[in-house]
């Protein structure tokens, strides 16, 4: 029971929605109780002559309007419960999905996509059956049980009653005893959920490595391996929940015998009639339901509880990157200085970034290059406040970033990595995903400097052209110059591109290049690349080797010093011209 502690907080929330609930769920039972009192009634007029054609009007009308009542009754307890229990889902969805916007890259690290995916699916569904078929089943049990029993006393005989119920203690311990199995069992099937999950993400997102690669019946193996895993832990969790029926039925049948044998017994004795007999047996039929009930109940719970804990364990992260107290706003037209002593992730020791210090003048470009692991990528998600575990500091606008409101952090900065991801929806809603309400003509604006454009243009459909999922329909080249476009639509004061050109040839670049110098729009760049042509413009250029700074300055400059920068122009130059 201690998942519906867990759930208070919600059930304050709805508690005129339960309540209207429970009042129905009275109304039902009690409207439950006149069928076997009619049908008994029927019996003992029947067996004394005294049945007449009126007194069979008047029970059949009872039973009609019985009948018609629980119709109307079951519809509001049911519209009332169940619409409570989605509610319960619909919250618990929506503080899943804004914890995960809200975690940082730490997080993910712990936790894979499929683990998490099987905690917004499956255990959100056990935890709203809680809400739903959890409190049915409680309130049911307890007031059909309770009312049935009482009318069995005092309608027919409570020594009868005293005996028949005599049975139902072993079915509260064989809940208790089977339902801490269960919640066991059931927290090793949702985790063996979540790892099928994971390998279905992983083979589905990795398809084509699988395909090139030859592996597709290695991969198959080891998915089938999982599932049989699976299938294992969940035929344990499924023999310790099939065990709740029969055990039920053994104890709703010796109740049934109880009551056949003393009834019959108190029959003879004259002390309760035939037709009371028979009204006894129907509420013994009526209470089959709280017994199953029961048994049911405690299979719902517990498999509630461990899913509710598996939720309320991701819940209780926290961000390692969180917005101060007064957060404040990124000034209009931001210079950026960057003074870095030492990074290193929070899940190593060994320093990634050392001594990094630059300035970025609004409206001026900074171009970083440097061997593939250097830190380039590393720099850029600490401007983009992906971790704040750094030594020294990163101002934006004279405000250092961890002072910052990230709402208005984030909105300063547009970032173009070299793996692009789009969305399963149009060419037009994926270039205006970082604002919607941009007019077409700033759509087609930003394509044409992403030089995209003319590809549109060649499309049956143009910008109403369905991308297919992550981009499948479009070239890697196309990709990427259809996410610089989304990058540009916001005019964020800092466009960050990393690397975001590799999948294109010479004379795209050069074009992107060019269009990126001819914006009107006032905002400082910072060009990532592995080619050296795209940074050659830029105000100042970064050398990175192993995490640190070991040139600097402007093309003309670096290009006549001996060092790295030299040194990759003149090869790059020679394969130009190859």
């Amino acid at each position: 029971m201690g998942i519906f502690r867990k759930l208070a907080w919600f059930f304050r929330l709805q508690k005129r929605r339960y309540l209207v609930g429970v009042v129905f769920l009275v109304l039902t039972a009690f409207t439950n109780l006149v069928i076997p009192r009619s049908i008994g009634q029927f019996a003992d007029w029947a067996n004394q002559h005294q049945l007449t054609w009126p007194r069979l009007g008047i029970l059949l009308g009872l039973i009609t309007i019985a009948g018609l009542l629980q119709y109307w009754f079951r519809y509001i307890w049911r519209n009332q419960i169940w619409g409570g229990a989605a509610d319960l889902e619909r919250q618990l969805r929506g503080k899943l999905f804004q914890h995960y916007l809200a975690m940082d890259d730490t997080f993910f690290k712990r936790h894979r996509i499929g683990d998490l995916m099987a905690r917004c699916t499956n255990d959100i569904s056990a935890v709203q059956n809680v809400a739903g078929v959890g409190i049915l089943t409680l309130a049911d049990s307890i007031i059909t049980g309770g009312t049935t029993i009482i009318a069995m006393i005092v309608l027919v005989n409570w020594k009868l009653t005293l005996i028949a119920i005599l049975p139902l203690p072993f079915l509260a311990l064989m809940a208790k005893v089977l339902g801490d199995k269960l919640h066991a069992n059931f927290a090793k099937s949702q985790a063996a959920f979540a790892q099928l999950s994971n390998k279905t993400q992983e083979s589905m997102t990795g398809i084509k490595v699988i395909k090139t690669l030859g592996q597709e019946e290695a991969d198959i193996a080891d998915f089938n391996k999982k599932v049989e895993q699976t299938i294992n832990i969940n035929r344990h969790v499924n023999r310790v929940d099939a065990l709740f029926d029969p055990l039920t039925s053994i104890i709703i049948g010796l109740t049934y015998v109880i009551t056949i044998v003393y009834g019959s017994h108190l029959v003879l004795q004259k002390q309760i009639t035939i037709g009371q007999l028979i009204a006894f047996v129907g509420y013994i039929n009526a209470l089959i339901w709280p017994m199953f009930a029961i048994g049911r109940l405690f299979n719902v719970l517990e498999r509630g509880n461990a899913s509710y804990d598996r939720i309320q364990a991701l819940l209780a992260e926290t961000a390692l990157v969180q917005e101060p107290a007064q957060a404040q706003l990124v000034p209009a037209q931001p210079d950026l200085v960057v003074d870095i002593q030492s990074f290193h992730y929070p899940d190593s020791q060994q320093l990634v970034l050392q001594k990094i210090n630059f300035q970025l003048p609004f409206g001026k470009t900074l171009g970083i290059v440097g061997r593939i692991g250097s830190g380039k990528s590393t720099l850029v998600k600490l401007l983009l406040r992906r971790f704040d575990n750094y030594q020294g500091q990163i101002t934006l606008g004279g405000i250092d970033l961890r002072k910052l409101q990230l709402d208005s952090l984030r909105a300063s900065f547009s970032y173009v990595p070299q793996e692009n991801f789009l969305f399963s929806t149009t060419i037009e809603n994926n270039i205006r995903f970082g604002n919607y309400q941009s007019p077409k003509q700033l759509v087609i604006a930003a394509a044409q400097v992403g030089a995209i454009d003319p590809d549109i243009a060649k499309l049956p459909a143009g910008y109403q052209t369905m991308v297919g999922e992550k981009g499948m329909s479009l070239s890697g080249g196309q990709q990427q110059r259809l996410a610089l476009a989304r990058a540009l639509l916001p005019q964020p004061a800092i466009l960050i591109l990393d690397d975001s050109t590799s999948a294109l040839d010479a004379k795209t670049e050069v074009k992107i290049n060019h269009n990126l110098r001819q914006l009107k729009t006032a905002q400082s760049k910072i060009i990532i690349s592995q080619r050296l042509r795209s940074v050659m413009d830029a105000d100042e250029i970064l050398v990175l080797d192993q995490g640190k700074i070991i040139q600097r300055g402007r093309h003309a400059k670096l290009i006549q010093t001996t060092g790295w920068y030299a040194q990759m122009w003149q090869r790059q130059q020679l394969n130009l011209q190859k």
